[in-house]
């Protein structure tokens, strides 16, 4: 059987729980198990632990010799139980790694992250960097490079946008403050021919300026429908040189689920070149790569109406494989190949 175990998913309205709930839903689509309770959205702190402790109790008690379990990493508390509970009744364990605690958070050494990882028979990863910078540290698993996250949804993105190079529009979604991502406010000022549409909260309006458009938070299903601006920015920190603080520095490895946020709106991407995904958006043609954004209204400049429409095209290519879960139904499937191929092995 395959299967997974849901759980209380109380800030839905995040890029992490949304990647989850999407997860559970492609792997119900495709025949997958849920052996817990059913997924719940609640709030309130005490019933969302009470509910998730219930449903992994459930879950664990339910897992037979043979099964393929799929968890997703981190489950704060509950991971190491989970897998230790089925790895012990004969089961494999395929972790979906959404972070890194050892990485940004430093909630773990790595030495102890690499020793739970390596109870799964295999471990879907962000990137290539992310499986190279896994091995070198002694991860022994198989692993299986996602890419990109999917991101389901009914809306489709909006069509008919023309680009006009002599006033580029840069979009970015998540935390506005200062302390997250200085670089927008620096951009604004380096830029001031570059208009910028920020969805999010934490701006700080004493340092806005006229090319700033600060449109608030605003739900993905409203922003894939309708937002504003030529290209989503995948970008983190101070600086427009490069990613910057630890949230930067994770561009390196990780797949921000921004970016594909971004190409399900329909939204070509400008990305950091050392980003783990600029060979990815260079490959399937979504966007820019550039080594700083210090210049970026000359490159926007340069971008020819044509050349725009393809990336553009393009974008709404990726943008109908990631509304239909395509990237981890792939991913998936190579799991449970490997796996099917170390059983007859042995």
């Amino acid at each position: 059987m395959k299967c997974f175990i849901s759980k209380n998913y109380r800030h839905i309205e995040s890029a992490g729980d949304k990647a989850k709930t999407d997860i559970e839903a492609v792997m119900l689509a495709k025949g997958y198990r849920n052996i817990g309770l059913a997924q719940k959205r609640s709030k309130n702190a005490v019933k969302a632990y009470v509910e998730t402790l219930a449903s992994v109790l459930r879950g664990v008690f339910r897992i037979k010799s043979g099964d393929m379990v799929v968890v997703q990493y981190p489950l704060k508390k509950y991971y190491d139980f989970v897998v230790r509970r089925a790895v012990g009744r004969g089961a494999t364990v395929v972790t979906v790694i959404h972070d890194l605690g050892s990485f940004r958070r430093k909630k773990l050494t790595v030495a102890e992250e690499i020793e739970r990882l390596n109870l799964s028979s295999v471990v879907i990863v962000h990137s290539e960097a992310m499986r190279d910078w896994l091995r070198s540290n002694g991860l022994t698993s198989e692993m299986v490079v996602l890419n990109l996250f999917d991101y389901l949804s009914d809306r489709q993105a909006c069509v008919g946008h023309v680009y006009d190079p002599m006033h580029p529009q840069l979009m970015f979604a998540g935390n506005c403050s200062v302390a997250a991502n200085g670089w927008i406010y620096d951009l604004a000022a380096a830029q001031p021919g570059v208009d910028l549409v920020i969805y999010g909260g934490g701006f700080d309006r004493t340092r806005s300026r006229d090319n700033i458009k600060a449109m608030g938070y605003t739900d993905s299903d409203a922003l894939i429908a309708g937002a504003k601006g030529d290209f989503g920015v995948v970008w983190y920190g101070s600086s427009l040189d490069e990613g910057a603080g630890s949230l930067g520095e994770y561009l390196k490895y990780n797949a921000p689920h921004k970016t594909s946020l971004y190409l399900r709106a329909g939204l070509p991407v400008v990305i950091w070149d050392q980003a783990a995904l600029a060979d990815v958006v260079r490959r399937l043609g979504v966007g820019l790569c550039v080594p700083s954004l210090r210049d970026i209204g000359s490159v926007l400049a340069g971008v020819s109406p044509e050349d725009y429409a393809a990336m553009r095209a393009n974008a709404a290519d990726v943008a109908k494989r990631l509304a239909a879960g395509c990237f981890i139904s792939e991913a998936l499937d190579e799991a449970e190949r490997l796996i099917g191929g170390a059983s007859e092995k042995h």
